[in-house]
């Protein structure tokens, strides 16, 4: 009897234990470098770690490593890609439009000259309370030189009632010698740094830390987080990036675009500084976090 029941308490010890350790979090795989994310069967983002087409788009515009689509937990996904008025806009990225090394000049952000390459399997876990995705890219020009190493780390909280929220590690580091990061050299304007592009929609608000934004913004103000709400075919979601005040030169400067467009750039333009040098052995680490949330 002894034995017995030493068993059933080992047995349900077992159980229990199994039950807490199962997580609500499910990672696929699908064709082409695409991971794909659930959370208790729901779809949450997905990660595209090969080369995403279009059959309309220019082919220079070709690219890999983002997120899209990303879902509030009702299902609504707020982004666009490949969007006919900016071919190269894609979902959640990072990109920079100047990026200068060995003397020249390239695009990253139009994807001119320079593009992501995957170079190593992407790395996934589900644990009880979250989800992470490792990704690792090159920063390669069309001549082949390769100039930066780029990690990223997302990770998946659980729902919490109407909002979701993905904390994204992205990490920089210059391979083999200086590489210099800017925002757009466009007179009044400073864009290139963790962007979100939106999808087609009604009823657009942008908000930040400061309030409703009732025109666009000058590119040069400083917020803590920036958001947009709106609504896509009836159903009312909001979309809200904040970055990490530990961030170098945070608090970032934003662009913010009612036609569907918000972004924290990196480093921003002022007067003290216009540009980021990645130094081999020294990484770069920025974080933000990206809520997605229903809205009544």
């Amino acid at each position: 009897m002894y034995k017995l029941a030493v068993c059933g308490s080992l047995l349900f010890f077992c159980m229990a234990t199994a039950l807490m350790a199962a997580s609500p979090f499910t990672w696929t795989e699908g064709h082409n470098g695409e991971w794909q994310l659930t959370e208790k069967g729901k779809p949450v983002y997905t990660y595209h770690a090969g080369v995403q087409t279009h059959p309309d788009a220019p082919k220079e515009r070709a690219r890999c490593c983002y997120v899209y689509p990303a879902y509030t937990p009702s299902g609504v996904s707020p982004l666009d890609d490949f969007p006919k008025d900016h071919w190269h806009h894609r979902g959640i990225h990072w990109a920079w439009p100047v990026v200068e090394a060995n003397g020249k000049s390239n695009d990253h952000w139009l994807i001119d000259g320079i593009r992501n390459v995957t170079d190593a399997p992407v790395r996934v876990e589900a644990k009880n309370n979250m989800a992470v995705l490792h990704a690792s890219s090159q920063w390669i020009t069309d001549a082949g030189e390769k100039l930066v190493q780029e990690h990223v780390t997302i990770t998946t909280n659980p729902t919490m009632g109407k909002a979701r929220e993905l904390d994204f590690q992205i990490t920089l580091e210059a391979l083999s010698a200086p590489v210099t990061i800017r925002g757009t050299r466009t007179e009044g304007k400073s864009y290139g740094g963790f962007n979100a592009r939106f999808a087609p929609r009604e009823n657009t608000m942008i908000r930040t830390n400061k309030g409703l934004l009732e025109k666009e913004n000058d590119d040069f103000t400083n917020y803590e987080w920036a958001e947009m709400e709106a609504t896509y075919q009836g159903r009312r979601a909001a979309l809200r990036i904040t970055a990490d005040p530990k961030n170098l030169y945070a608090p970032h400067q934003w662009c913010l675009r009612h036609y569907g467009y918000i972004g924290a750039s990196f480093p921003g333009k002022t007067k003290d500084v216009d540009g980021y040098t990645l130094r081999p052995g020294k990484p770069l680490t920025l974080r933000f976090r990206v809520q997605l949330r229903d809205v009544d």
